[in-house]
């Protein structure tokens, strides 16, 4: 089951979230996103009401930039596999395509990555640009900017490389 994550998972999902693949942020920066962009912070959810995974999206931009962007998505060890991730991402893309009017989505993924750099193109994401020590901190790293263009692009703009 997908649903909007609210204040109380946020004491839940450890067992999503304290993984060695998944960025981890403060929880200031975690209640930003369901104040202002509730819609776009979702989990999936195992009958016996575990936390299998979630998303953390949003909109911004300007004019032909206005696009969904992916802070994080990942699903829980015991649960890949299983095309959670696909679901979260494609329900998040539909959001960006009828509630934002987004020209793209995007999202950063450490250059290391290359499961889930396989896993983006697999959905559609091109590698847009690379952005120099994007990751900071213990393994400071650069990024690749991934996109995957939505239909409100109908030329493909947003995807052409740097």
């Amino acid at each position: 089951t997908l649903r909007e994550f609210t204040m109380n998972d946020l004491l839940k999902f450890n067992n999503v979230n304290l993984d060695v693949l998944t960025e981890t942020y403060n929880m200031p920066f975690y209640l930003s996103y369901l104040s202002k962009w509730p819609e776009s912070f979702l989990l999936s959810e195992a009958p016996n009401g575990d936390i299998t995974g979630y998303i953390l999206g949003k909109a911004e931009g300007e004019d032909k930039l206005w696009h969904g962007h992916v802070s994080a998505v990942t699903v829980a060890p015991a649960y890949r596999r299983l095309g959670l991730a696909q679901k979260l991402m494609d329900d998040f893309e539909d959001l960006c395509i009828n509630t934002y009017s987004a020209y793209f989505v995007d999202l950063f993924v450490r250059k290391s990555n290359k499961l889930a750099q396989d896993m983006y193109t697999k959905y559609g994401y091109v590698t847009y640009r690379r952005v120099l020590d994007y990751y900071s901190g213990e393994s400071p790293e650069d990024a690749l900017d991934m996109r995957k263009a939505l239909p409100r692009d109908k030329n493909k703009e947003s995807i052409i490389p740097l």
